[in-house]
């Protein structure tokens, strides 16, 4: 049995090459994923390692901004002495880094990354440690004078002797180039520039007495535990925490582990399309396989096979598919990791494959990944195959089941479908988001498995309807082809199932993305009343410049400020909540249309006041005067008596969670060194918005970072955001339909192969060549609408389940974006037509009279 099966796989390699692939792209993207954030973990570890200081001093931060500030924490530099004279510490240093700035060139240009990394600004101070050396020119001595580091200058053309303007929340100063300082190890995407130590803190911070950190190097023979208790004993209690290297490094770890999560779980999803739709390429191929190896497995069962030896030559060569295209795929991850690695390359971050980190764990993952996903998939098929029966080897007698009524499917499918159906309607119901999403997610898997269980019980209706112009179109051509795919519904079902989950994402995350769209659009047309918003990309706080400038602008009427702050506000309820607040000037409800529960604009922007959702005030107990202990940054903490609430969507509200907005007196007096992070304009009396939009353009070109955008501009912006999301649906849309694809070609070119008999006797009756190949294409294109209809339906009825979940956020209005529903319909026809072209062409080309004594 074994060399039976040996031979089998030999004979068959052809065959199983295209289920092959689906293993191949299953396993390259679960493998690359992992060989890439291992790569990037070992190299940042590497990097915060080599340099972390002994020990560092640091403001607390116990209040992380979920929307940028502007404000840098500090400590006073004097803190420094007073830590160097501790017993056990060789040496401190007074630390001045800030990532608030904004450097441009002569031109006005940023010079600063376009990836969304920031630009640093620090004190030049060298150490064995120091992630940088200079390379060439000079150290920078008094004001005026900057490094600039190698890969931000080769990138922008930036030379020794060039001007840079350097825009800091102090006020923005120029300095020249002297020298150029290039990375020891991993540039992780920023772009550096160093200032003298004597001038930074005053430039950077405003002030010669603060710093950001402090730096301390251990005495030999004391440990950096020992160092951190010493100092930790020194700076006394205050607002500071005391870490050492090691911790250092972990906690710089942990906030790039962020980052890599998101390209991982990004690689993973690509995985888990691929490993989902490979399931049905498989299964067919290895049912398809088995039906025209009936007569040879009858044979074996004759000679003496039993059930349990058919059925486990089968799934050798499922394990045996497993093994080469985990093989292939492991080979394929690790080019695939190499891609991404140069991808980021160029993205600024300096990563080296010739470092590449390929863990016990990726080959363990890649085969349990590949053989796992082709064992189960043929488990089935190999117990059809064990039901045959010896007999068979003396007639054509097709392998048992495949004609057996559809009850079972029907069965199960109903009962699975019902309560999909129970949970999706739950999750239009539920009143609260978690609850929503959670029956959500359970609804779109139970549905998705029950359309899959069911698929053969819709072939026949739907494909009838789908088909019915066909004999009227093609003749006898496309009657046969019609006939085709309804002759094995499972087969059919199975088919189309591959392009239909990767069609229900994309239509269910088509009309998610379109009803927030419009949602937004809503929203902004319905709250914003501003002429024009003025803001920076990712809302990075801009300097005190900006909004000097704009005031000072010809023809500007209204200007509003808007900062952000972290908060922390202690309820009656008992709950303590962070969140983030924002302040406003005075003036809102000239450029908003704010709608009020109770109380107004006035009454929430008074000194120590604060508003709130209506909502968020209900849920945890707030009235109308209720004082509430909020925390600010640094430990600062104030009681404000909630003044007013409001009582809109939480898409168009104020803050994050709980929409908290305050005066923005109060964020300047408790978030000291913040900056603006947004600008509402209104024109002034006698002045057109198509008037002044031109002369505020002209007062902002010095600063490249911020935009004047009028309402269309900041709908596209949204657009811009929501898109995001929707090319990643489409790039995973793209892998679906590649491997649907090949199962399309595969079935097709096994059906082929299976109707050999019949296609010579077609030939030999009259049937053309090229009546052939349009009866397969036809074949293929019905096959395949039908896997788009399926998908776009469930796709529609989870992109409608989940606009109500989004509308619990606010975002209350359905779209359903008909436009590209109809696109992907017709690119599903193309797609059909395209992976018919090998096996019509394949058909057409066979021996007439071989084909008929083909058995």
């Amino acid at each position: 049995m074994l060399k039976a099966t040996l031979r089998s796989f030999v004979a068959h390699k052809g065959r199983l090459l295209l289920s092959a692939l689906a293993v191949v792209l299953s396993v390259a993207f679960v493998a690359g994923s992992l060989i890439f954030s291992d790569t990037v973990t070992r190299t940042f570890d590497r990097l915060f390692a080599s340099t972390s200081a002994d020990v560092t001093v640091e403001p607390v931060d116990d209040l992380h901004a979920s929307v940028p500030t502007g404000a840098v924490q500090t400590l006073p530099a004097a803190l420094a002495d007073r830590v160097a004279r501790v017993d056990g510490v060789a040496s401190a240093h007074a630390d001045v880094g800030v990532d608030n700035v904004t450097v441009v060139d002569g031109d006005n240009e940023s010079v600063g990354p376009t990836t969304g990394a920031r630009t640093v600004a620090a004190d030049w101070y060298v150490t064995e440690r120091s992630p940088v050396e200079l390379t060439s020119g000079q150290a920078p001595h008094g004001a005026g004078e900057a490094l600039l580091d190698a890969d931000t200058a080769g990138r922008k053309g930036v030379e020794i002797g060039d001007t840079l303007t350097v825009m800091a929340q102090p006020g923005s100063f120029e300095v020249r180039v002297v020298g150029i300082a290039t990375f020891r190890t991993t540039n992780p995407g920023t772009a550096l520039v160093f200032l003298d130590p004597e001038v930074a803190a005053r430039q950077l911070l405003g002030s010669a007495d603060r710093a950001t950190g402090i730096s301390v190097d251990a005495a030999e023979g004391v440990t950096d535990a020992e160092v951190k208790r010493r100092v930790a004993a020194a700076v006394g209690p205050g607002p500071y925490t005391v870490k050492t290297a090691d911790e250092q490094a972990e906690s710089a770890a942990e906030s790039l582990g962020g980052f890599l999560d998101v390209i991982k779980y990004v690689m993973l999803g690509f995985a888990g399309i691929a490993v989902l739709v490979g399931v049905f390429l498989i299964v067919n191929t290895f049912s398809m396989l088995i039906a025209q190896r009936t007569r040879e497995l009858g044979l074996l069962r004759a000679l003496g096979a039993d059930r349990r030896q058919v059925r486990r030559s089968v799934l050798t060569e499922a394990v045996l598919l497993g093994l080469v295209g985990s093989t292939v795929g492991l080979a394929a991850g690790i080019g695939l990791a190499a891609g991404l690695i140069r991808l980021m390359s160029a993205f600024g971050m300096n990563l080296k494959t010739t470092e590449m980190v390929v863990g016990w764990a990726t080959p363990v993952s890649a085969y349990v990944v590949g053989v796992g996903v082709t064992f189960v998939a043929a488990y089935l098929p190999a117990r059809r195959a064990a039901a045959v029966s010896p007999m068979a080897a003396l007639a054509d007698a097709d392998v048992a089941g495949v004609g057996r009524p559809l009850k079972v499917r029907a069965v199960v499918g109903a009962v699975v479908g019902a309560l999909g159906v129970a949970a999706l309607a739950g999750c239009a119901a539920a009143s609260e988001t978690a609850s929503a999403a959670s029956l959500l997610g359970l609804g779109i898997v139970l549905t998705l498995v029950a359309t899959v269980v069911a698929g053969p019980l819709l072939v026949r209706p739907v494909i009838r309807v789908l088909g019915a112009a066909f004999p009227a179109l093609f003749g006898p051509v496309g009657r046969m082809s019609q006939r085709n795919a309804l002759r094995n519904p499972r087969r059919t079902g199975a088919t189309a199932a591959a392009l239909m989950v990767g069609l229900a994402l994309v239509g269910g995350m088509s009309v998610a993305s379109a009803s927030m769209a419009k949602s937004f659009d809503q929203q902004i047309d319905k709250t914003l009343g501003a002429d024009f918003v003025i803001q920076s990309a990712n809302f990075i706080p801009f300097p005190q410049e900006v909004t000097d400038r704009v005031h000072a602008t010809d023809g500007v009427g209204v200007v509003v400020r808007q900062r952000f702050a972290p908060v922390a506000v202690r309820l009656p309820d008992g709950e303590r909540v962070e969140t983030t607040a924002a302040g406003y000037g005075e003036g809102v409800d000239e450029v908003a249309h704010v709608t009020y529960a109770q109380g107004g604009s006035a009454a929430a922007l008074a000194d120590g006041a604060i508003g709130m959702d209506v909502d968020f005030a209900r849920n945890h107990g707030v009235r109308i005067g209720s004082v509430l202990p909020v925390e600010f940054p640094g430990g600062r903490t104030v009681s404000l008596r909630a003044g007013a609430f409001t009582d809109q969507d939480a898409a168009e509200g104020f803050g994050v969670r709980g929409g908290l907005f305050l005066g923005i007196g109060t964020v300047e007096e408790y978030v000291p060194g913040g900056q603006d992070s947004v600008l509402y304009v209104n024109a002034g009396p006698g002045t057109g918005a198509d008037e002044l939009r031109p002369r505020l353009e002209r007062a902002l070109e010095p600063f490249p970072q911020v935009q004047v955008r009028d309402q269309a501009d900041y709908k596209e912006l949204v657009h811009d955001q929501i898109a995001v999301l929707l090319y990643l649906v489409y790039a995973l849309l793209g892998l679906a339909i590649v491997i649907a694809v090949l199962g399309v070609v595969n079935t097709l070119a096994l059906s082929v192969v299976e109707r050999t008999r019949e296609i010579g006797l077609l030939r030999a009756i009259g049937l053309a060549r090229r009546q052939l190949r349009r009866m397969i294409r036809l074949e293929s294109v019905v096959i395949a609408v039908f896997g788009a209809v399926l998908g776009l339906v469930l796709g529609l009825v989870w992109g409608v389940c989940t606009q109500q979940v989004l509308a619990l956020q606010g975002m209350r209005t359905l779209a359903i974006p008909w436009g590209t529903i109809v696109a992907v319909v017709v690119g599903s026809a193309v797609v059909g037509v395209v992976a018919a072209l090998l096996p019509a062409l394949r058909a057409s080309r066979m021996n007439v009279l071989a084909a008929i004594a083909h058995e």
